[in-house]
């Protein structure tokens, strides 16, 4: 009798939307769920730092060829601002570098500074950020004590809203509530938002409501998954997060041999390709007057 292990049958492809626990990293995220689902073939969208919570989308089998598309989509967060001080990594896990008295900060005030830095605008990434520097990390470089200069980069918050203050000796906590593009650091406001007032600032606190259609009413705790292991369908997946054209039964074989089709002016982003059956077939994008594959999840 062979002792060999059963072959696992994997998972269905699809998406885990997961409420990330705080001191958990990503990357933590998915070697649990690796388990939990059983394959290998498992990735994020949108990396989350350990002292964040909230919605991070995880894809398994062949929805992580969705993630890079997905990654670029609007996000949402909840958060708490620190006026009076200010630390090397911009939240509450560095080291306090600076401290000014923040009670002479008027409601008015912060209003307003807030309202500038809302729109488009150019966002000096935080030194302790993944970014790479001449192939290396940011945050590697800094926290091996080297001042690393990053370059401004244009970001949209379309939203940034002041839920509550509070104040307790010389510092201001501001709740607040953000939409923005992909790329923004809450982080990074935060400390803009200190400087702009002259006492500093810096995160606290960070919860991810909603990356692009996914939200925290459809997330699901690392241990609600471990109980059972929800998984969006692909189909459900692409046709929640980007636009829809289903094709007839001659077309679907030209686009699952990687062929173009006539564009119909869906838009520049991503466009999800359904056969006649609902199947989802492939991801294009319009270039043109056709379209150009992104992604072919049959054949």
């Amino acid at each position: 009798m062979s002792t060999a292990r059963a072959k696992r049958t994997p998972p269905p492809s699809g998406l885990i939307v997961v409420d990330k626990p705080a001191g958990w990293t990503s990357h933590d995220v998915v070697g649990k769920l690796r388990g939990i689902a059983g394959t290998r073939r498992v990735g994020h969208a949108g990396t989350l730092d350990p002292m964040a919570t909230g919605v991070l989308v995880v894809g398994v089998e062949k929805a992580t060829r969705l993630l890079g598309h997905l990654a670029l989509t609007e996000k949402g967060y909840d958060g708490t601002i620190r006026l009076g001080q200010s630390t090397n990594t911009d939240d509450a896990e560095g080291e306090i570098t600076r401290a000014t008295p923040a009670a002479g900060v008027s409601d008015e005030e912060i209003r307003k500074g807030v309202a500038a830095l809302t729109g488009r605008i150019m966002q000096i990434p935080p030194q302790v950020s993944a970014i790479k520097v001449d192939g290396q990390r940011a945050y590697k470089r800094a926290r091996s004590g080297e001042e690393v200069e990053l370059a401004a980069r244009p970001v949209t918050v379309s939203a940034f809203e002041v839920t509550a203050v509070r104040r307790e000796g010389d510092l201001v906590d501001v709740d607040v509530s953000v939409s923005c593009s992909s790329g923004t650091y809450i982080r990074a406001l935060s400390r803009d938002l200190g400087a702009a007032l002259g006492v500093g600032g810096h995160l606290t606190y960070l919860r991810r409501t909603r990356v692009g259609p996914y939200d925290l009413p459809m997330a699901h705790t690392i241990e609600q998954l471990a109980r059972e292991c929800v998984i969006l369908p692909m189909a459900e997946a692409v046709a929640a997060a980007f636009p829809r054209r289903d094709v007839t039964a001659e077309q679907a074989r030209t686009v699952a041999h990687g062929g173009r089709l006539p564009a119909l002016g869906l838009g520049g982003g991503p466009i999800g390709v359904f056969g006649p059956d609902g199947a989802l077939l492939a991801l294009v994008e319009e270039r043109g007057k056709t379209t150009r594959s992104l992604a072919v999840f049959v054949g």
